[in-house]
């Protein structure tokens, strides 16, 4: 094997290893089967024209052309013409799968669906990092550089995961890129000569020299790549390098400590109230009659930046046997226990764990960790909900309206920290809310007021149709528009209730779900919501309702006074309405360090699209491959054939070496082979003939291959010439110098002796002849000549003439064979 195809090979070898790093981000491996077949396809279609040679960066535009063409086969074939060719459609198809994809990364949790979009960059992105490695190993001979692709593979996968086993893949990615660096090293050194190929051996097998350059270079790879994975772990300071599995934002681990870090959970929730079928998250079974209030919460948001909600950066411990008191709750304030089973569906999974608030215990097996601020348990080192059942006994709080309106003030630092709003925020905020709550008394009466605004006398539509929004002037946008859904709405009282001196933050979990025949409840992707939680002393975090048609207004925020005017809203969650959730709609974007955190949606049931869908059938895709290797392979023949035939005539040259004479025959009869030549036998014995007419059959076949080149360059070889003559010719039309001249009358001298001479004798070096001759009609041709004597060699029309000459010979015995088996009953009754 060559030292390029080499180099491609461990090139291919090197992205697939690296790419081993996406497997845990999908819960399906085919895609790799696939991306591996198209990367190999690119990779020969790279060697193929290396090999022609084209210009490198021709070379680089027909692996990217084909790459193209492979991606539009796989994903857009319904779109372009005959199913390769891409068009204006295609690309617009395109788009949108990868405009999907985008949403479903942060839509779903880790491991995800393999949708069509998840599909197309995972594969798209293989491809692209292997054609960018091909090109830097390969085409331009600089396997370092060609490490940063792979790095930035590897990192987009490492940041995605969850940190489960990283050190693996990271090996894994390593060890391939080593190897690269070896076979360039390799190939490098093996152009000194064959002394670096390895130590010598003396005697009894003992190394008896020095240690060689690429045995070395063998053990320095070794030694760094095992200095990268091991020495971190003696740095604290590096927090466990390579091999640091809580590297998901999740907590470090320890027995007693860490801290938890996330982002805004909310990016996908309209997407979960937008799906077209509902489709079932958890079941539960409860001790409790009211379902109104069996609101299951995940996770509390509060930091307040201006822009949006998110959970603050809190320390975790390990679960406790028994939880404590909520904060706040006084021992006068009227409770109930309840206990609650919860079964989440097998594809459901995500970090946080959904109970009812607050919990005061919850027996779950796997890895979860306690946050005591928000009494929220989150998954440690990959552990998700995915398939759980666990057991929660949680508090149903009932304050009256007076216990909430007679509320003390709250402690300072609680007070400080949960009413903090940014200088960002805009100033209409503030003052609606003083507006809204004129004649409020208390922070109580405010905080009612704030969610009668809302959910009856502001005006408001549910729409889920309306984008999350970003920005400082967000909530400034939903006061003035009106329109929104859970997340507006909760963010927007939030945030007044703050402006107020009302400690307030956002829960995101699950609205009370729907109770069924066996007596269970069922738990949809519809009842995705989030709603505000406001702080009173004695109390303590206390949930409102400001979404109109969602979930259930608190008993408590409606006083026993007269004149009351707010009505029961619904008890139970209903669906979003028909006419504003028909259609799915664009999830706001992630940032990097949101995905990287895998906070990107992953608190909420999503969308799951069609996971049971295993992918396109292997015979298909393999047909498929069959046919692109074919529309590829097609146009190419004439230069794979020319190749070949060149290859196979220099090659039979160094059989010319002995004094072996011929004469000329018929080359459309059978090149090389000696057929039909006839040896002068005053130079040779009788047993010597065959011999001699394979020899010059050698010959032959590089003339024929000079005066191929010369064709193919635009000089037609002209048959009625003797080899002086011919040779001549070449010499003139094709301007050549001195060097390229000598030669081209070598290789005619050489027939000359096979044809004439008394006593000939074989010329050696023949191919080199006819390779200088090719380099010296290159280097004066131009472009458009060059490629076409590459591309498109005049000379393969000797195929089709040895297709011709083969067809007719075989329907001239055809012919015979039927003549026989005619004359033979006539043959066979004269003989009667």
């Amino acid at each position: 094997m060559s030292g390029q195809a080499r180099m491609a090979l461990c090139a291919t070898a090197a992205t697939l290893m690296a790419a081993c790093a996406l497997l845990p981000l999908v819960d399906q491996v085919f895609w790799l089967l696939q991306a591996a077949v198209l990367l190999m396809i690119q990779t020969a279609v790279g060697a193929a024209a290396r090999r022609v040679p084209l210009a490198r960066p021709l070379t680089v535009a027909v692996q990217a052309l084909v790459t193209l063409m492979l991606l539009t086969l796989l994903f857009a074939s319904d779109y372009a013409l005959i199913g390769l060719i891409p068009g204006p459609d295609a690309f617009v198809h395109f788009a949108d799968l990868l405009r999907q994809g985008t949403q479903d990364v942060g839509r779903y949790a880790i491991p995800a669906p393999l949708s069509a979009g998840i599909e197309l960059m995972l594969v798209g992105g293989v491809l692209v990092i292997g054609l960018a490695v091909d090109v830097l190993a390969v085409t331009f001979r600089s396997a370092a550089p060609a490490g940063l692709p792979l790095l930035a593979l590897y990192s987009v996968a490492a940041g995605l995961s969850d940190g489960t086993g990283g050190w693996v893949w990271f090996l894994i990615a390593a060890v391939g890129y080593l190897m690269l660096l070896l076979a360039e090293g390799r190939n490098r050194l093996s152009q000194w000569g064959r002394v670096f190929g390895g130590a010598p051996r003396g005697p009894g097998g003992e190394p008896g020299g020095p240690v060689t350059p690429v045995r070395t270079g063998r053990r320095i790879g070794v030694v760094a790549l095992g200095t990268a994975l091991v020495v971190p772990l003696a740095l604290p300071a590096m927090n466990g390098g390579l091999l640091d599995g809580a590297g998901t934002g999740v907590g470090t681990g320890g027995g007693g400590g860490g801290t938890i870090s996330a982002v805004n959970p909310l990016v996908s929730l309209r997407d979960s109230l937008n799906i077209d079928e509902d489709r079932t998250v958890m079941t539960l079974r409860t001790s409790t009659d009211d379902l109104s209030a069996m609101y299951l919460r995940i996770v509390s948001l509060d930091d307040f930046d201006g822009t949006t909600w998110k959970p603050s950066r809190r320390n975790i411990v390990a679960v406790p046997d028994e939880l404590p008191t909520p904060v706040g709750l006084g021992p006068d304030v009227r409770r109930a226990e309840i206990r609650t089973r919860i079964a989440a569906a097998d594809w459901y999974a995500q970090d946080w764990l959904p109970m009812p608030y607050p919990p005061s215990g919850v027996d779950v097996d796997g890895n979860w960790r306690y946050e005591p601020v928000g009494m929220t348990l989150v998954g440690d080192h990959g552990q998700t909900t995915r398939g759980a059942t666990y057991e929660v006994t949680s508090l149903d709080v009932q304050p009256t309206a007076d216990q909430l309106a007679s509320a003390p003030q709250p402690p300072s630092a609680l007070l400080r920290e949960f009413t903090q709003v940014p200088d960002s925020l805009p100033g209409v905020v503030a003052r609606t809310a003083r507006d809204i709550t004129a004649d409020a008394k208390n922070p109580y009466e405010q905080a009612v007021e704030l969610q009668e605004y809302f959910a009856l006398t502001g005006g408001f539509q549910y729409d889920t149709e309306v984008e999350v929004g970003s920005g400082s002037q967000a909530i400034a946008r939903f006061l003035r528009d009106k329109r929104g859904f859970c997340v507006h709405f909760s963010f927007a009282m939030a945030s007044m209730a703050r402006t107020l001196g009302i400690p307030a933050r956002v829960a995101v979990g699950f609205a009370p779900g729907t109770a069924q025949g066996d007596g269970s409840v069922a738990v949809g992707l519809r009842d995705a919501h989030a709603w505000p939680e406001l702080y009173f002393e004695g109390v303590g975090w206390t949930r409102f309702e400001p979404t109109p048609t969602r979930g259930s207004t608190p008993p408590y925020t409606q006083p026993e006074v007269p004149g009351n005017n707010i009505p029961d809203l619904p008890e139970t969650s209903r669906p979003a309405d028909e006419a504003t959730s028909a259609e799915p709609s664009t999830s706001a974007s992630c940032s990097a360090q949101e995905i990287r955190l895998q906070a990107c949606g992953a608190a909420l049931p999503l969308d799951p699209g069609s996971t049971g869908d295993g992918g396109r059938p292997w015979y298909q895709t393999a047909s498929w491959t069959l046919l692109v290797v074919a529309v590829i392979v097609l146009p190419l023949l004439p230069m794979l054939w020319r190749v070949r035939r060149r290859s196979v005539r220099l090659a039979s040259a160094r059989h010319t070496g002995s004094a072996s004479p011929g004469v000329l025959g018929r080359e459309r009869g059978g090149e090389g082979s000696g057929d039909g030549v006839e040896v002068n036998a005053l130079a040779v014995e009788p047993d010597e003939r065959h011999a001699a007419k394979v020899a010059a059959g050698h010959v032959l076949a590089v003339w024929r291959e000079l005066t191929d080149t010369a064709w193919d360059y635009g000089i037609v070889p002209d048959d009625a010439l003797t080899p002086r003559k011919a040779a001549e010719r070449i010499v003139r039309l094709g301007e050549l110098g001195e060097p390229a001249a000598r030669s081209v009358h070598r290789v005619a001298g050489a027939v000359e002796q096979v044809l004439f001479a008394p006593h000939p004798r074989a010329e050696a070096g023949l191919a080199d002849d006819v390779r200088r001759l090719r380099g010296a009609l290159r280097s004066r041709a131009d472009r458009r000549t060059r490629l076409r004597a590459v591309i498109a060699p005049r000379s393969a029309v000797r195929a089709l003439w040895d297709l011709s000459d083969r067809w007719a010979a075989a329907k001239a015995r055809l012919a015979a064979g039927r003549a026989a088996l005619l004359r033979r009953p006539s043959g066979q009754q004269s003989g009667g």
